[in-house]
């Protein structure tokens, strides 16, 4: 009888904090494989969960790690509670017992291969004519129908065994991470045509740009990761307590009730244990030891997602329309916040705007457009920032899944890190509202770059670069103002949080966009064609407009110095000294 318990089986792998202490095994790069049992209890121990790929790491924090630890002791009972775990730095004795006693009294739940009741899957899940798929199905980077990753280096045909670890991290990945549209037919499902089921969505987590606030230690990012102040609710369950005497998942999963359910959840432990998908995987026995080689994945429930439960994603807001006071109009329901979700090939910095907006609902002034509010763990954070030391290491993981043909592929994966000043998620501070300027000057040094080219292919009689075809130079100053811009950050993070320190490190940061800027700018200038020192006029609305060279680079000029106010002050000084300036010799201009 086949048997892999996640409490005490080491699936999950770690890094030690410190390495030299005896904590068994350690592998590559301070790494130890540990279960359940001992990284929940131990979690000061281990500096961070190592995955296969990121998008496993909170699949893996919300299906078992975060849910265990909150049944088992609760939520905090205000901010200062949850300030009061994250100071202690470990649990107490108390609560180490009464967590091994939640871990003992549910630990037959936990088993991977329990014959009648196997973990996160339905036992005896089966379609009408037995079929089964190849577990590179579960596996979002194995190719499989439709679904063939860019590179992949191995074809549907190969056979993919995967371990039972293996196979446990990419069980919970596809409850989160899943594609969408077809999915196998399980007997006794009504919904089931033709042997299989359409319109699924995604996985829960692939509706969402997921943010996850990261400590120092794996203890300290659990508790930075549960909400406080909530109330535990008598419905609000793991799926491993919603199940009935029998053994099978109460009504939403059970093989004798297999239709899904399209409802809200109950509460953050219903949305984290959320099965999107029913599940069996087959393991058999092997040369090489108990494999998973075989899988059936059919329907589960559907999520309405709600900003009350979610705390792992930033909120776009829709703007602030003046609603009509009659007629059929006034009775349309408002339009709803939609998650704010990552875009592929966006390092992580430039989304500081949804990330730093603290505030209940944060537009824009004129309120005409979209704006942001910050996930709740981070909102929640910011109520605790002034009683954490300043230079408190916070650093902040973003995750994401494009899907491509009616999400039905996988198209690319979004993953980055970026260290995050406490001080900046004061929704009043002046530091917030400098990295927010920071962000900004970014994105305006790359359209500056993409209107200079543009200018100079209208003057050689050409169009601009469209926005959506080809590579335009912004992207490519972006892309090289990643280094500096992860460098204020972390500047501004370690830092004293004082006006000079603060105005030291914007400045710094103006003078590498403006080197960056001016560097991108020339290979521009140094391609193009000889007409445009003539020019030529373009008439446009009954307006004539005339592009050149020169004056292209005028504008281009003047709007620079306009984005980056600090790097136009240190030149203007630099001059009337006769002094170099340390930057690229055309910013002298």
């Amino acid at each position: 009888m086949m048997s892999f318990n996640l409490l005490d089986e080491p699936w999950l792998s770690v890094q030690v904090t410190d390495p030299g202490a005896d904590t068994g095994h350690t592998g590559p790069g301070g790494t130890v494989e540990v279960g359940v049992r001992e990284l929940l209890l131990h979690a000061e121990r281990y500096r961070d969960l190592v995955v296969d790929i990121p998008t496993q790491k909170p699949a893996i924090f919300r299906q078992v790690l975060l849910p265990i630890l909150v049944d088992a002791l609760g939520y905090p009972a205000d901010a200062a509670d949850g300030l009061a775990l994250l100071r202690a730095g470990s649990l107490d004795a108390g609560q180490r017992q009464r967590l091994s006693d939640y871990l003992a009294e549910h630990r037959a739940r936990f088993d991977l291969f329990d014959p009648s009741d196997p973990f996160g899957q339905v036992a005896g899940l089966r379609t009408a004519k037995g079929e089964t798929k190849g577990a590179a199905l579960v596996v979002a980077t194995a190719a499989t129908g439709n679904n063939v990753p860019l590179f992949a280096s191995r074809t549907e045909g190969d056979p993919l065994e995967l371990t039972p670890a293996q196979a446990a991290r990419w069980l919970l990945h596809a409850h989160c991470w899943d594609t969408a549209a077809i999915k196998t037919g399980a007997v006794g499902d009504p919904r089931v045509k033709a042997g299989k089921t359409t319109g699924n969505p995604t996985g829960p987590l692939g509706q969402l740009g997921v943010v996850m606030p990261l400590g120092p230690t794996l203890f300290e990012t659990l508790v930075l990761n549960i909400p406080v102040g909530r109330t535990s609710l008598s419905d609000d369950l793991p799926q491993w307590r919603r199940r009935d005497t029998s053994g099978r998942i109460e009504d939403t999963l059970s093989c004798a009730l297999p239709a899904w359910q399209e409802r809200a959840s109950r509460g953050p432990l219903d949305l984290w244990t959320w099965q999107s998908r029913r599940i069996r995987l087959i393991p058999e026995d092997t040369p090489a030891g108990v494999r998973v080689t075989r899988v059936v994945v059919s329907a589960g429930d559907r999520l309405t997602v709600t900003p009350d439960h979610e705390p792992h994603t930033a909120w776009k807001l829709p703007p602030a329309a003046k609603r009509p006071k009659t007629g059929a109009a006034a009775k349309r329901p408002a339009a709803a916040a939609l998650p704010y979700r990552h875009q592929t090939g966006t390092a992580g910095w430039r989304g500081l705007k949804a990330f730093l907006a603290v505030e209940r609902e944060q537009r824009d002034a004129r309120g005409d457009r979209p704006g942001f509010r910050t996930s709740m763990l981070l909102d929640q954070l910011a109520g605790i920032r002034d009683r954490l030391p300043a230079d408190y290491p916070l650093r902040v993981e973003l995750t994401g899944i494009a899907y491509g043909n009616q999400s039905a592929v996988v198209e690319d994966l979004y993953a980055d890190a970026i260290p995050l000043p406490l001080v900046a998620l004061d929704p009043e501070g002046e530091l917030r509202t400098s990295l927010l300027v920071a962000a900004e000057q970014a994105e305006q040094l790359a359209t500056a770059l993409n209107h200079l080219s543009g200018d100079l292919m209208r003057a050689a009689g050409g169009d601009p670069i469209p926005w959506d075809k080809g590579q335009r130079p912004g992207e490519t100053l972006l892309y090289a103002l990643d280094a500096p811009a992860r460098l204020l950050l972390l500047e501004l993070r370690a830092g004293p949080a004082d006006f000079e320190a603060t105005e030291r490190a914007l400045e710094q940061w103006e003078r590498h966009a403006a080197g960056h800027a001016w560097k991108v700018a020339e290979q521009v200038l140094a391609t193009t064609a000889p007409g445009v020192f003539s020019g030529r006029r373009v008439t446009k609305d009954k307006t004539e407009h005339i592009y050149r060279l020169a004056t292209a680079e005028q504008s281009f000029h003047a709007r620079l110095a306009t984005v980056l106010p600090r790097a136009a002050a240190t030149r203007r000084a630099a001059r009337a000294a006769a002094v170099p300036t340390p930057e690229h010799p055309r910013s002298e201009g």
